[in-house]
């Protein structure tokens, strides 16, 4: 197996705190789903575990209109309120249960306040929850998304007072509702690492942003089967680099584990140590750039096995010793498709900029 760490120089580890809520479980969809109330029994077992350790888990608040009409069209967001109480299809694979307008709500508000814990104290926060959000665009909800959680999370850190703000999405989909969201906005660099070509269509290194946003979007495109070395490749030699030159203040990750290897849904070969490397270095990069602000906020992984190992080590990263640097050292070295990847970033302006 890889030897997929960072460096073992560390430093004390400061509080973090877990925002989770038990009516995750209640957003529910048809039988066979992928994003399943069983994912939130997962959710709760590692949020259970988190607490036996001493870490302070906290029942989240649901996000406000004026935080969700920052991302959000105001006529998609009464359309969605039009569905409380309802099961119905808002689109081929994504549904609402009765309960689930108030769900998202609160999912989104964790991400808040997750975000704005982190902000505010330097500390590390974790929203553990469901549904996801990445996929959500301002007017649609897609791919089991009803409400982009990161973005409003970002768009709240903006409002309190943060000038400039990073998303990392390491979902194995990619973050297309995060995206568009921010892609003409320079003070928020989104980040996305993804399996292209795959749902939902976008995410081409091409995608760099626009008008005054143009280089504060960083697509990474891997292809199928890129192991824990072709994503470390990728995090030295472009996204790590490209944190350095934004600088940001604020650290937001959204944290897919759909990548892992024994997920249904993709087609990677991530292990379950490689997401802890990932966290590991993401945490390494926020303590040394942004002041130990750093919030991650959970998107898909649909083996439950897997989601809950990932949990766990997410948890062991956010409240252990933080990382001194934040290399991610791997002793087998990428394959063709961590070199192409990286390859195709050649003419980013983040990249280009060394």
């Amino acid at each position: 197996m890889p030897d997929a760490t960072t460096s073992t120089t560390e430093l004390p580890a400061p509080t973090m705190v877990l925002f989770f809520s038990p009516r995750f479980l209640d957003h529910l969809t048809p039988a066979g789903h992928p994003e399943s109330p069983e994912r939130g029994d997962v959710m709760r077992a590692a949020a259970l575990r988190a607490s036996d350790m001493g870490i302070d888990v906290r029942e989240p608040r649901p996000a406000t209109d004026e935080e969700i009409l920052r991302i959000h069209d105001d006529g998609y967001v009464a359309d969605l309120e039009a569905r409380r109480g309802r099961a119905t299809a808002v689109d081929a694979d994504t549904f609402t249960s009765p309960e689930s307008i108030d769900v998202a709500r609160l999912a989104a508000g964790a991400a808040v306040e997750a975000t704005l814990h982190a902000w505010t104290t330097a500390t590390p926060a974790l929203a553990v929850v469901r549904p996801p959000g990445h996929h959500a665009e301002r007017a649609q909800a897609m791919g089991f998304c009803l409400l982009s959680n990161v973005a409003i999370a970002a768009a709240a850190a903006r409002a309190a007072g943060a000038t400039r703000v990073a998303v990392v999405d390491i979902d194995v989909h990619h973050g297309n509702g995060t995206q568009w969201a921010f892609y003409t906005d320079p003070s928020v660099l989104v980040v996305n690492s993804h399996q292209f070509p795959f749902y939902p269509g976008t995410g081409a290194a091409s995608e760099a942003g626009y008008g005054a946003g143009a280089g504060a979007t960083l697509n990474v495109p891997l292809e199928a089967g890129a192991s824990d070395a072709d994503h470390a490749h990728v995090w030295n030699t472009i996204i790590d680099p490209a944190l350095v030159r934004f600088a940001p203040e604020l650290l937001i990750v959204s944290a897919g584990f759909d990548a892992h290897q024994d997920d249904p849904l993709g087609s990677q070969r991530v292990t379950t140590e490689g997401f802890r490397a990932w966290l590991a270095a993401l945490r390494g990069r926020a303590a040394l750039t942004c002041g130990g602000r750093i919030a991650v906020v959970t998107e898909g992984g649909y083996d439950l096995q897997a989601l809950r190992a990932c949990l766990d080590a997410t948890v062991d990263v956010l409240h252990g010793p933080v990382a001194a640097d934040a290399t991610w050292r791997d002793a087998v070295g990428p394959d063709r498709r961590g070199r192409a990847a990286a390859q195709a970033l050649q003419a980013h302006p983040l990249v280009t900029e060394r």
